[in-house]
């Protein structure tokens, strides 16, 4: 008979992690049969936002501000990508009715329900992508994780890659001259808000005049 001091056992710790990992695998599961059973995306899917990853998500103004200005930016059949910005997803989705196809790209792997209209992505990484996605976008939407030279640097690989036409990058105001200078982007008098208040001033920058197109 074997000793079952020999047995792997896990500490109370890595048990309780993997415990965690499984919970949010089921409950990522459920909410991915639920929309698969509906044949359609009917709610918004907002998890806790994530401090460690950066994530804040916008206010409803916010939200339906640039749910508008999208509507507005597509013509039917055209593309656009929302670059770590999940909050917009369904809203803009919802707005299209399948006019036009909508992509999320994301660090964040709970939003692999969203299923085919999920694609990985790392700013670590920015030209690690689907191989047919090479300037395909009529509009890239951003809000790049981290206000820093490096974020907003790999980020902007990314951005000129996929775009083909309009571009819109939402980010702290000490960015406006990083933003302006990699992607020639002009401020927008429009300010993106978030359901929490955070310390830094963010703004949104544009290739084109979205101010008018909110007017």
């Amino acid at each position: 008979m074997e000793d079952d001091d020999d047995v792997p056992t896990l500490s109370s710790e890595t048990f309780a992690a993997l415990q965690e990992f499984y919970a949010e695998q089921r409950k990522r599961q459920e909410i991915l049969e639920k929309l698969e059973s509906k044949q359609q995306l009917t709610e918004n899917i907002i998890f806790e936002e994530n401090w460690q990853l950066s994530q804040f998500w916008y206010n409803e103004s916010t939200v339906q501000s640039l749910v508008k200005v999208v509507d507005k930016c597509l013509q039917d059949g055209e593309k656009v990508a929302l670059i770590s910005c999940p909050t917009l997803f369904v809203p803009v989705k919802r707005q299209l009715e399948n006019r036009a196809r909508v992509n999320l790209l994301e660090y964040d792997r709970r939003f692999e329900v969203h299923g085919i209209d999920f694609i990985f992505y790392d700013y670590n990484e920015p030209m690690k992508l689907p191989s047919d996605l090479g300037h395909s976008f009529d509009l890239v939407v951003a809000d790049p994780p981290f206000l820093s030279e490096e974020c907003i640097t790999k980020t902007s690989e990314t951005i000129k890659h996929l775009a083909k036409d309009k571009i819109i990058v939402c980010t702290g105001a000490i960015m406006k001259e990083h933003v302006e200078k990699l992607l020639n982007l002009k401020q927008c008098t429009f300010q993106p808000q978030h359901r929490n208040n955070l310390a830094n001033e963010f703004s949104c920058y544009a290739n084109f005049d979205l101010d008018s197109v909110l007017r």
